[in-house]
């Protein structure tokens, strides 16, 4: 009996220690989203005009829905083999076979769906009748089409083949353009390299007649070489790459008459080297609203044009900063008017929503406390509310906000700390709040803003107990290098921690603008990788200092001009927390990031060389004057105007101040970043006698994507393993 119970409880504690195993590689690659995935729901919509939440199945086979009026039943509203079959009676002489439904859905009214498919022939703009189970209205393309764009009445659909525009009718396809030279780039997304909020470069009247649209003349835009070395003599592949200070391209804005097939341009004026975003149709359809921005980035002038004449009306307002004004998104009128609209800036202070009239007049304003917006959802059905999406908790939480248009007055729909996030059903009644915070993975909540009613769908489990010995991460607060501002860090301890030891650390870092590594979701905002260190007995840790985002315009500005000193100055501060932890080996401190934060690791090792024995950065930049016009003046200005700091920043003027172990990786395709920065810098190490190790994915981009990111986390890890500990 006692060796049975010896062995009993053998087996159970090896089972548990099977059980607890570390994280793999591959699972700290991709586990988040395989092996760990938390309880979801796939594909959220809500259904127009209902009360109805659509999904997909965990399959991805069946389009399922839930009802407030079916006291929220699940329902099969449509599989993927009905819409196959619907298909193939529509389409018999082509080939579908869908591997799942379309995850890219749409609800056009309550009962139409829209969806892309592609058949062996052709692909497919789908507008499908889910009551009649029928294709209700279809646009077909060629296979190589794209940026597919419906007009708002459903008989236009507006797409790109190569660098020109058609429309396809149900009578046919239409050339827009028909550019023989690739280096005039008509209705693309990529314009202005899709800085200051551009998702999309053609956008429809909203009486479909009419289609506005970017012309990208980057005929004056050096090329830019990047060697494929897949041929068998590898080949240069040109890319047109403006650089800082250098010639950029020029835009111009044209509208085209779907039923005159005539062209018309926006009368936009001089300099041609200005950015024109936030692209609003007037409702009416007689006007176009465009921001029109210097290339120095720093006066924004808002502008009314004639949509019949392309004649410029008037300016309705402008905006000008000492540092940069950054518009980044369309304007959104307010239902049922013509002459008032939302617009969103940081003028102020912190991205808030504002309501201004046609004439520029300033009406209200909506902004609540230090909340930036984040997501700006919709209207309820009277027009009255509008519902957004903002920060809270110095940037760590968002929640969702309702706006009374009329009054200003805010109110706050959440109240659990966490990272919100969801939509609001078409009459403003029902909210898709679905969150996560440090102590709970996900959950999902239906809540009925009138009645107070909350219907949980999803409360999910912790999906690594009893799988993986997850270390313990806990969130913290430092002061900035300015004494005041306080800073979110993220710390993971070791597993197995043990306080009488001491540890090394692996500091993870990004730094730049528009991106925040620390938030209160679960994890922390972090991946697994940063686990698979910890397990691996490392200290992990990060903050967000001055310069990233979610924290306001002042937070984000201190960098104008001078990249990098602010943002070290506060990692620094984060190096000081680290220190006075008894558990922290001070000899033993590494970094790692990738793009900004390469940079922010180069320059980390070279700045504080006695801090910093190893750093592991990927597609760094190392000269800003290296990089493009954009995104580079927006922060520096133009060399020209700023080569003091260009010069201060200039990590190859540095090298000869590197003593730890540098790890340097690049993509040979990379098109942002491109591999000259880490060229410049291996031949300012050879000149100053320094070693730096280096390694080059022949085929990938900015960033190692899919499998061979598996290959890119061994190697870090590898990396620190050696020379670190």
């Amino acid at each position: 009996m006692k060796k049975i119970t010896f062995l009993s409880v053998f087996l159970l504690v090896g089972i548990t220690a099977f059980a607890q195993k570390n994280l793999t590689i591959e699972e700290a690659t991709f586990g988040q989203y395989r092996n760990f995935a938390v309880e979801n729901i796939v594909a959220p919509q809500w259904r127009k005009d209902t009360k109805t939440v659509t999904y997909l199945d965990n399959s991805y086979s069946r389009l399922l829905s839930k009802s407030e009026e079916g006291n929220w039943a699940e329902t099969t509203i449509l599989t993927k083999d009905e819409l196959q079959n619907a298909l193939k009676s529509k389409f018999s002489s082509d080939e579908f076979q869908l591997r799942m439904f379309p995850y890219s859905y749409a609800w056009i009214d309550k009962n139409t769906l829209e969806f892309e498919v592609a058949g062996k022939n052709s692909k497919y703009l789908i507008q499908f009748d889910v009551a009649k189970k029928e294709v209700k209205n279809v646009f077909a393309f060629s296979s190589e089409g794209r940026n597919q764009t419906i007009s708002a009445d459903g008989k236009n659909t507006a797409w790109l083949d190569d660098n020109n525009i058609k429309i396809t009718t149900a009578s046919g396809t239409t050339a827009v353009t028909s550019d023989e030279n690739k280096g005039i780039v008509n209705g693309s997304e990529n314009t202005h390299r899709q800085e200051f909020g551009i998702k999309k470069g053609m956008w429809w009247s909203p009486k479909s007649d009419k289609l506005a649209f970017y012309k990208k003349n980057e005929t004056m835009v050096a090329d830019y070489p990047l060697v494929d070395f897949g041929a068998r003599i590898a080949q240069t592949k040109n890319t047109k790459y403006p650089m800082a200070g250098e010639k950029s391209e020029e835009v111009t804005l044209v509208i085209y008459d779907v039923n005159s097939k005539k062209s018309l341009t926006l009368q936009t004026g001089e300099p041609k080297e200005q950015f024109l975003t936030s692209i609003t149709w007037e409702p009416s359809g007689k006007f176009v609203y465009v921001g029109v921005l210097s290339r120095g980035q720093d006066h924004l002038k808002l502008n009314k044009y004639d949509a019949l004449t392309g004649a410029f009306v008037k300016t309705l307002f402008e905006e000008k900063a000492t540092t940069y004004v950054e518009p980044l998104h369309d304007l959104t009128f307010l239902p049922n008017s013509n002459s008032e609209f939302l617009y969103r800036t940081e003028k102020d202070g912190f991205e808030q929503l504002y309501v201004y009239n046609t004439d520029g007049k300033l009406v209200k304003k909506l902004g609540f406390k230090d909340v930036v917006v984040t997501d700006l959802l919709d209207f309820d059905s009277e027009g009255k509310n509008v519902f957004y999406i903002g920060t809270t908790n110095n940037g760590l939480d968002r929640h969702f906000f309702k706006v009374e248009l009329k009054s200003g007055k805010t109110t706050q729909l959440t109240s659990v700390s966490g990272m919100h996030s969801g939509s609001i059903s078409s009459d403003g009644t029902l909210l898709f709040d679905q969150y996560s915070n440090v102590t709970t993975p996900n959950e999902i909540n239906i809540i009925n803003l009138k009645s107070k009613k909350t219907t949980n769908l999803v409360k999910a489990s912790n999906p690594y107990v009893g799988k993986t010995n997850l270390p313990k991460m806990e969130l913290v607060t430092i002061t900035s290098a300015d004494g005041k501002t306080p800073l979110n860090g993220r710390l993971i301890y070791p597993a197995n921690f043990d306080a009488s030891k001491k540890y090394p650390v692996m500091v993870y870092v990004y730094g730049g603008p528009h991106a925040q590594l620390v938030t209160n979701k679960f994890l922390g905002g972090a991946t697994l990788f940063d686990y698979y260190m910890a397990q691996n007995e490392y200290v992990v840790f990060t903050v967000d200092n001055r310069g990233s985002d979610a924290r306001g315009k002042d937070f984000e500005h201190v960098i104008h001009k001078n990249l990098g000193v602010n943002e070290m100055a506060d990692q620094m501060k984060g190096i000081e927390f680290l220190k006075s932890k008894s558990f922290v080996d001070q000899t033993k401190i590494g970094v790692y990031g990738w793009s900004f934060g390469g940079f922010m690791t180069t320059s980390l090792m070279l700045n504080h060389n006695d801090t910093f024995k190893v750093g592991v950065a990927g597609g760094p930049v190392i000269d800003w004057s290296y990089y493009e016009v954009m995104y580079g003046e927006r922060y520096m200005d133009m060399p020209q105007e700023n080569q003091a700091g260009y010069d201060n920043n200039n990590l190859t003027k540095k090298a000869n101040q590197l003593k730890g172990r540098l790890f340097m990786i690049h993509g040979a395709q990379d098109p942002v970043v491109v591999q000259q920065h880490s060229m410049a810098f291996i031949e300012a190490c050879i000149k100053a006698g320094k070693q730096v190790d280096y390694f080059l994915y022949p085929t990938h981009e900015h960033n190692v994507s899919g499998k061979d990111r598996v290959h890119l986390n061994q190697k870090i890890a590898d990396y620190f393993e050696v020379h670190l500990k």
